[in-house]
């Protein structure tokens, strides 16, 4: 398992990421709320979440959206992976789900 720094570093950029990315969106169409170990991101029209968590104890980021919880783990060529192999990418996954809640893909 890796160290609480990595997975802090880690999890630091990503959510940059995500932000920089809903936050480059129409904010009439999806908003995002970003707490220390929370982003929640919110279609506008509807109010349907998106929720991405941190879980430290298991050095993984959980993702619930499109009426499921999905947990990710860093892999070795540094991309978050789903844990169950269903070929499921992080940035991908929650992409689809703001999609599917919004009609907007974001971009990163």
């Amino acid at each position: 398992m890796m160290d609480e720094a990595l997975y802090a570093s880690a999890v630091g950029q990503l959510f940059k990421k995500l932000v920089k990315a809903v936050d480059a969106a129409d904010p009439d169409v999806v908003e995002c709320d970003a707490t220390g170990d929370m982003v929640t991101i919110t279609a506008a029209r509807s109010g349907e979440k998106v929720v991405v968590n941190t879980q430290r104890a298991v050095r993984q980021i959980w993702v619930a959206g499109k009426g499921v919880g999905v947990h990710f783990s860093l892999g070795a060529d540094g991309r978050w992976l789903d844990d169950k192999q269903k070929g499921l990418e992080l940035l991908q996954w929650i992409a689809e789900c703001v999609e599917a809640a919004t009609g907007h893909r974001l971009a990163y």
